[in-house]
């Protein structure tokens, strides 16, 4: 496969082009703006529909109708604009419409700093809106994760007819790297996914004023068939159990050079990217240290730290572009809070160097 020089906000856009996406929605907001307007050059070429709504409310609510009528589509934002976004999130939560939503995180709260950040960990893994609604959430570390996470989440999306976010930052999204991009899908391809979403759950029109579909409150878990509901709390519950499925079956993390680690971090994105070459100047110097890096956020990965040795570990790193930090309650409980946790922190746009890693690893060592 050709590689190719590529910004992340392009390579994410054509990686969702190639995925079958052929419905974008949004609005302009740094540090994501050139994923609109990749979009607004490129969707015409392949039949598709670009459009800047009025506000990110507006945007996300045409995600939700066209999603609903069978089309793969995504919207993007920035953390404050994935706020404004959340009752739309939530809307297509409840309908259960896979879509897929990118956020580009900057600093916060409020409006906040428009540098890079991590500062979304909450919102994207806890409260992306009312209702306790989860999406599957996806944290790439480098431009090529980013291309083959959004290419795979409109998959995901479509498989639990659920919207999926790809959880990304301000330094992949404006960084240039080498990028093999994936396959593009055929016209046929995503003809037949079309064609079944309509035979299945997707809204096609009404007979004699009645709807064909109606897509709200759909029972089962992966994915909804069956009857009407007759209650909220049973959509609630066959909700809980979907999220149960993905912790068993959609849960992907990376351990780094993590045999005989008596120090361990825990980082995602590109916090993690940092890490990594951190740890290699620690291991050359002697230090035995290693990564637990969460690919997928939510999901959290629960196991792998579960599984660390109080007796051997001599502490955890939490390393994340947040002040404070958001990912520690998690890892916190993932350990029974058994091992001593510290934590190295940057936020509002200051990098995390791995100089301020290697220092932080070693009083850790001191201690």
């Amino acid at each position: 496969m050709e590689r190719q020089f590529l910004k992340g906000c392009e390579a994410i856009a054509e990686s969702a082009v190639r995925a079958g996406c052929r419905f974008y929605a949004g609005y302009p907001i740094t540090p994501q703006n050139e994923i609109p307007e990749y979009f607004a050059r490129r969707m015409p070429e392949v039949g598709g529909v670009y459009l800047q709504g009025e506000s990110e409310v507006a945007s996300v609510n045409m995600v939700y109708g066209a999603a609903g009528g069978g089309t793969r589509c995504m919207t993007s934002s920035a953390s404050c604009g994935i706020s404004l976004k959340a009752e739309g999130m939530s809307y297509m939560a409840m309908a259960r419409v896979p879509a897929v939503v990118l956020n580009a995180q900057r600093g916060g709260p409020g409006v906040g700093d428009i540098r890079p950040a991590q500062q979304d960990y909450f919102q994207a893994t806890k409260a992306l809106g009312n209702g306790g609604f989860q999406y599957i959430v996806l944290a790439p570390s480098t431009i090529q994760e980013a291309a083959d996470m959004t290419y795979e989440a409109f998959d995901l999306a479509d498989k639990y007819r659920n919207p999926v976010m790809v959880l990304t930052d301000g330094f992949t999204a404006a960084m240039m790297e080498p990028v093999v991009l994936p396959e593009q899908k055929s016209e046929e391809e995503l003809a037949a996914i079309k064609a079944a979403k309509k035979a299945d759950w997707a809204l096609k029109g009404k007979v004699e004023g009645q709807p064909l579909h109606k897509i709200s409150f759909n029972a089962g878990s992966k994915p909804p068939q069956g009857k009407f509901m007759n209650t909220g709390e049973d959509r609630n519950k066959t909700d809980a159990a979907m999220y149960e499925l993905w912790k068993e079956e959609e849960v992907r993390y990376e351990e780094y050079r993590l045999d005989n680690a008596e120090v361990v971090i825990a980082a995602y994105g590109v916090a993690a990217r940092i890490s990594a070459t951190a740890i290699n100047i620690l291991r050359a110097e002697g230090y035995k240290v290693g990564m637990i890096r969460p690919i997928r956020v939510n999901p959290f990965p629960e196991k792998p730290y579960a599984a660390l040795d109080p007796a051997k570990v001599k502490g955890i790193l939490v390393v994340e572009h947040s002040i404070p930090s958001q990912m520690i309650y998690d890892v916190k409980l993932a350990t029974g809070n058994t091992i001593q946790i510290d934590t190295c922190l940057r936020s509002c746009g200051e990098i995390i160097s791995r100089d301020q890693i290697v220092e932080d690893v070693k009083k850790i060592f001191a201690k």
